[in-house]
């Protein structure tokens, strides 16, 4: 499968039953594989008229209790900030698939990694968070979206997977494991008021005070997650003089430059993050708490967005250094194995 298909039918198996986006390269073979499939699935495939419309029909189908899903590419998911903002602070689940291309602006179709900042920083107005979440693969595409809407529907909000567009368009070989999915009714959904008190899904506060209450309770929840769910992959860690820091498609060839660099005796390490919000600071502060600080290099598909929480999770203790690319440009294992040989004299 593709990158794109495996991440539909990974959140077909995960019980996502309402799909509403618009097209835009290089993601569209997800909405066109949600076409052909979610109705097989008894769910509902929406193709909107906007990217805004888009998103506040998640917003009304995750307020009705169903899983709810919408893909699109980088200005794509720009449009959609304001109602990410919305579900955000109505504390609904919903998963946002973002397949990253080249920026800013229009840009191309070509692979990015630079809307980093946007997904891990909100993106839209508000104090808000959103789960980040960074396959580099197309089986590990498949694998995260079940963990996706169980953390959605766990935190009650946003939960974005993002890929690029070499992930979405590149075929592997997926497993696929399917489970019987049985919806349980959530105490929140807006059901219908049969003889209750009545359920409210909103983001507007107008008396004075309610406001601050409802983001200090997101603060609160904030914190819970960046303590319980950091996700990384580390290869090599243990006693490296040099850990490489990639993410995505992009850890791809920062591992196989790494193992040549072990291969040619350099201690060469990796560290893939998987949530980049919360970001695995923990890891880092410590590897760099340790007696010998390692040489961090930074690889990224941008001009260096990922490069400032790994410098604010190393708190000065050690260097680190930075590589990338921008607009499509991909740094090559020579790349990264020429920058480790300078740093490592």
């Amino acid at each position: 499968m593709s990158g794109n298909e495996a991440i539909a039918q990974g959140a077909i198996d995960a019980g996502c039953r309402f799909y509403a986006g618009y097209p835009i390269t290089p993601q569209n073979e997800l909405p066109a594989y949600m076409a052909a499939h979610m109705p097989e699935a008894g769910g509902v495939f929406i193709q909107s008229e906007s990217e805004i419309s888009a998103i506040n029909m998640v917003f009304g189908g995750s307020a009705a209790g169903v899983r709810a899903m919408t893909s699109s590419s980088s200005p794509g998911i720009s449009l959609k900030q304001e109602g990410i903002s919305y579900i955000a602070g109505a504390q609904l689940p919903a998963v946002i698939v973002n397949i990253m291309r080249g920026g800013p602006g229009l840009g191309n179709i070509l692979p990015s990694q630079s809307d980093y900042f946007q997904a891990t920083r909100g993106g839209g107005h508000g104090d808000y968070r959103s789960i980040v979440l960074a396959p580099s693969s197309v089986q590990e595409a498949y694998d995260l979206m079940s963990p996706s809407f169980e953390m959605a529907d766990k935190y009650r909000m946003p939960v974005i997977i993002l890929g690029d567009g070499m992930l979405g368009q590149m075929m592997e070989p997926v497993s696929i494991h399917r489970k019987k999915q049985v919806r349980v009714p959530k105490e929140w959904e807006l059901s219908g008021c049969k003889g209750r008190r009545p359920r409210i899904a909103k983001s507007f506060y107008l008396k004075d005070g309610d406001l601050e209450k409802a983001n200090i309770a997101l603060q609160k929840k904030y914190r819970l997650i960046e303590h319980k769910e950091q996700r990384y992959e580390g290869l090599f860690l243990e006693g490296a003089k040099i850990i490489v820091v990639a993410y995505g498609t992009m850890a791809r060839i920062a591992r196989s430059a790494v193992r040549r660099l072990r291969a040619e005796g350099k201690k060469a390490g990796l560290l893939r993050p998987i949530t980049l919000w919360p970001f695995p600071k923990d890891i880092i502060q410590r590897l760099t708490d340790q007696n010998k600080q390692p040489v961090i290099l930074v690889v990224e598909m941008s001009c260096g967005q990922m490069a400032e929480d790994v410098c604010l999770a190393a708190g000065g203790r050690t260097k680190v250094d930075f590589l990338g690319r921008s607009g499509g440009g991909i740094p090559t294992e020579e790349d990264i194995i020429k920058r480790v040989s300078r740093l490592c004299r």
